[in-house]
């Protein structure tokens, strides 16, 4: 019995352990919200930004993609705030740099501001250098699936968005609605697994 759970371990643990690691892997990317938004609106974006390393984040860069131009942002404690400016005065990028200890190992910060979209729908596709205490830099700037991705915010037009809105309701109430009819199934493995147990039970004390 105890070479049986032995191999079941062997199986199972390794394969949990990958899970748990791909999905912290996976969130753990630089991320600007909203994914979606419209064009002409003035826009509150904000990023977020994970320290993945054993040092302290202490100063993150953002460019402002084409077609966007930068409004505002909201003042952070801890944190200094500059801009960077093209030939035509408009803000190419914004930086935070901390005044503190930073964005510590496994924390995470956001950061706010405003830009306005443009009047044409497109992808702005955000550009961020993330850099370290250690003088390492985190350049988010490949594409989608890589390793470090710049983030992607769809801009389209009103009507786009009331589609997208309506394709959400719908698959929401999909959603709740598999939800409702798994419950039986659900309860059915929770009794298949007692059952295993109990019959587990039975075998060790003999």
């Amino acid at each position: 019995m105890k070479h049986t759970i032995k191999k079941i371990s062997r199986v199972f643990l390794p394969t949990l352990l990958g899970l748990f690691l791909f999905g912290s892997i996976a969130s753990a990317h630089v991320e600007v919200t909203p994914k979606t938004s419209t064009t002409g609106e003035e826009e509150t974006y904000t990023v977020k930004v994970p320290s993945e390393k054993d040092v302290p984040t202490t100063k993150f860069t953002i460019k402002i993609p084409s077609g966007l131009d930068f409004d505002s942002f909201e003042p952070l404690a801890g944190w200094n705030f500059t801009t960077q400016k093209g030939s035509d005065g408009k803000v190419t990028s914004i930086t935070f740099e901390t005044t503190g200890q930073g964005i510590l190992p496994d924390q995470f910060q956001r950061f706010v501001f405003v830009a306005k979209n443009p009047d044409k729908a497109t992808k702005a596709a955000w550009d961020a250098y993330q850099y370290y205490k250690d003088g390492s830099v985190v350049e988010w700037t490949g594409d989608q699936g890589s390793e470090t991705p710049h983030s992607i915010t769809n801009i389209v037009s009103d009507t786009a968005v009331d589609q997208t809105t309506k394709q959400d309701v719908k698959q929401n109430t999909v959603s709740t609605s598999t939800g409702t009819s798994s419950l039986p199934l659900i309860i059915s493995v929770l009794s298949a697994l007692l059952s295993i147990v109990a019959i587990f039970l039975g075998v060790r004390k003999k």
